[in-house]
């Protein structure tokens, strides 16, 4: 048996970006312009999103790292966070090509793509909250230009709570926790990872294996959840 091909999605809205002078936040404003004087060569502006124009899945990430994204100008893109997310999403065959943290790697992604919760490099790497709430409209535009999402994986608590209010819904229904998987109103799943910095592989927080059983477990959902098509993993419908 073979099943019928969904409609296709309604067009994609706009999609809202910040200038690469955002001024919305003022100390990452400022940050970032100390980081254009010292490093003229580097991206040094909001970083954005990467991928699959039609994606199914959309990974959240907390903020551009200063050296990683910051630099290169694609999420991921240029440290070690990188490296496991983007092996991660070929082992899956969610990725093709070879990832070699540079912008212009030639790497594709395949119904995926790769956004922050916030779009310009923390002093630190903590945002906060306030620079956080700025930045949800431009998360909130991201989803809502991309009518044929099914998933998104949070990679920490802040990006879990940033696409629960880039939706509309209360962060008490639906509590992070490594490893769940949320069913959100909608239908849709919110699959939550510790994030994938080198400080949580270091500490043993997370390992490969670890972060791989979470997109096996949203694969897994996607393909046998009730009253939902069997599909493989780029979006089209599979036979049976």
């Amino acid at each position: 048996m073979r099943l019928t091909p969904p409609a296709a999605p309604a067009p994609a809205a706009p999609v809202l970006l910040p200038g690469r002078d955002c001024s919305l936040c003022p100390r990452l404003a400022g940050f970032r312009a100390i980081q254009r004087a010292a490093h003229a060569d580097w991206f040094n502006a909001p970083v954005p999103a990467f991928g699959d124009p039609q994606a199914w899945l959309l990974v959240v990430g907390l903020a551009p790292g200063l050296r990683g994204a910051n630099r290169t100008g694609r999420p991921f893109t240029g440290d070690y966070a990188g490296e496991l997310l983007y092996a991660t999403l070929a082992r899956f065959a969610l990725a093709q090509g070879r990832y070699q943290a540079r912008a212009d790697d030639q790497l594709v992604l395949c119904g995926v793509r790769i956004t922050n919760a916030v779009r310009c490099v923390p002093p630190q790497n903590r945002p906060e909250p306030a620079e956080i709430a700025a930045c949800r409209q431009f998360l909130a535009a991201e989803i809502a230009a991309s009518p044929g999402l099914r998933a998104f994986v949070a990679l920490g608590a802040i990006a879990h709570d940033a696409v629960l209010a880039a939706l509309g819904l209360r962060r008490a229904a639906f509590r992070f926790g490594h490893g769940a998987v949320h069913t959100l109103p909608d239908g849709r799943l919110l699959a939550d990872s510790y994030h994938c910095s080198r400080l949580n592989t270091n500490t043993g927080r997370l390992t490969a294996a670890m972060f791989e059983a979470v997109f096996a477990a949203l694969l897994e959902r996607l393909a046998v959840e009730p009253g939902r098509p069997m599909r493989n993993l780029h979006g089209t419908v599979a036979p049976s």
